[in-house]
């Protein structure tokens, strides 16, 4: 049974970080490229960022470029995503996915490409 929990979310102030994190089970994790999107209320599902098997390569949207770094532990089974300089806008519920297919990477942040979703785990940016 395929299970992917998010934690780490919270409120911060404008400026600051928090570091999400993604424990997944019931799959080979290392076989799976990876992704974290985000909804805001009364908006689209945005895709954020992407990442390969092994870690080596890296996506991000422009709205988050520069601020937030995606890394995943295959040992530890674990994707996480480091946000900095958040911003009132980042508010949203985020979530992390795994693609439908092994080894399978893009269209990068294509959420039809990705067929298993966590829970999602509440970002609040305050100004």
């Amino acid at each position: 049974q395929v299970q992917l929990v998010e934690s780490g979310g919270g409120s911060v102030q404008a400026g600051g970080s928090l570091r999400l994190s993604c424990a997944v089970s019931g799959f080979t994790y290392s076989m799976y490229c990876m992704g974290w999107f985000r909804q805001a209320p009364g908006k689209e599902r945005e895709g954020v960022a992407a990442i390969t098997t092994s870690g080596g390569v890296t996506y991000y949207s422009d709205s988050v470029k520069g601020r937030f770094t995606i890394s995943r532990d295959n040992a530890k089974d674990t994707l996480y995503l480091q946000m900095n300089s958040l911003q009132p806008e980042d508010t949203a519920m985020y979530y992390c996915a795994r693609r439908t297919d092994a080894w399978q990477c893009g269209p990068w942040v294509a959420s039809e490409g990705y067929k298993y979703w966590g829970q999602g785990t509440q970002v609040t940016v305050s100004s």
